[in-house]
């Protein structure tokens, strides 16, 4: 198939395109190469992925309706799997016009490109993010997410919202993936992992959120990975009214997590083992936006397509320690 994918050089778009390279597809990579993080890794994820002849890069941003649309013209990608974003929680409380831009009006763009050059499935990036306040664990597509405590969370949110519309008018097929903490091999700057091991190998103190009380569903990038492509391959049909809940559009979310929350300061303790290193802990209060725990429940994933992740944090960890040390030569 030919696939378009957003956010290319980005963590798991570059992961999303080496996939399906591998399995043969034809991709179109589009990515703005901004500089939210360091450059130089998406510019070594994107040289990887332009040794494949089966790889078209463009530098497009999808908040420029007009480049978007030429791409969608002169590729008329059958599927599309949309991953660019601006993320990051704690930065969009100090720059809020940049989600605004990127998540909704790129966004906005995409959809408009899908509805009218016949895309037969759009798969978007939401985030677990959305389920904000949320106490009742674990998180469940079935859950009510009206109460986001991030800017970046509504902007999320607000695609969910804006897929289902399109769905629902155009009947374009959306299916909106929410990911779960995802790390690994090739991961970004700005993640606490990231910035963990760096700062461990340089016998520096890590900032420690919450004096360590919190819980994540550490999710490995290989497992987003299948699960976006089993994703990708099934197109939602228009669902049956079984109950007043549910819409009858060709329109899905699904949890992508690893539906084994583990606490802050375990991850901490399984990453020293994996550098061989005791890391200085730097015990913080809470960040606004953030939340003291996740949990995805990914019963209708298995459901729909047959698979549940299950890469273990202990392995994951080590696969991300033995990428760091080779990748930066330390």
């Amino acid at each position: 198939m030919r696939i378009l994918v957003t956010g290319a050089a980005g963590f798991i778009g570059y992961h999303v395109c080496t996939r399906l390279l591998a399995r043969g597809d034809d991709v179109v990579g589009i990515d703005n190469m901004n500089d939210y993080y360091d450059v130089r890794i998406k510019e070594a994820r994107l040289a990887n992925l332009e040794s494949s002849a089966n790889f078209t890069f463009k530098r497009v941003n999808v908040a420029d309706l007009q480049a978007l649309t030429d791409i969608f013209k002169s590729h008329s990608p059958e599927i599309v799997i949309h991953l660019a974003a601006q993320a990051g929680v704690r930065y969009s409380l100090t720059n809020p016009h940049v989600y605004a831009q990127s998540n909704l009006v790129g966004f906005v763009n995409i959809l408009e490109a899908c509805r009218h050059h016949k895309v037969t499935h759009l798969v978007y990036a939401s985030s677990s993010s959305v389920y904000g306040a949320n106490t009742k664990m674990p998180f469940s597509v079935r859950d009510s997410v009206d109460h986001p405590v991030s800017l970046y969370a509504a902007t999320k949110k607000s695609n969910e919202l804006m897929a289902h519309a399109y769905s629902h008018l155009f009947g374009l097929p959306t299916t909106g993936l929410r990911f779960f903490t995802v790390y690994g091999p090739w991961g970004r700057p700005d993640m606490a992992l990231f910035l963990f091991t760096k700062a461990i190998l340089e016998n520096r103190p890590i900032d420690v959120f919450n004096h360590g009380n919190m819980r994540r569903d550490f999710t490995y990038i290989d497992d987003i990975v299948e699960g976006v492509v089993r994703v990708a391959d099934r197109i939602p049909a228009p669902a049956s009214r079984e109950h007043p809940g549910i819409s009858s559009a060709p329109y899905r979310v699904y949890n992508i997590g690893n539906s084994d929350p583990v606490s802050l300061m375990d991850m901490i303790g399984i990453l020293e083992k994996a550098l061989g290193r005791v890391a200085q802990k730097n015990l913080l209060p809470m960040q606004p936006g953030d939340v003291a725990a996740t949990f995805a429940d990914v019963e209708e994933l298995e459901r729909d397509t047959g698979f549940r992740p299950k890469t273990s944090l202990e392995d994951g960890l080590l696969a991300f320690v033995q990428w760091y040390r080779d990748y930066f030569k330390v």
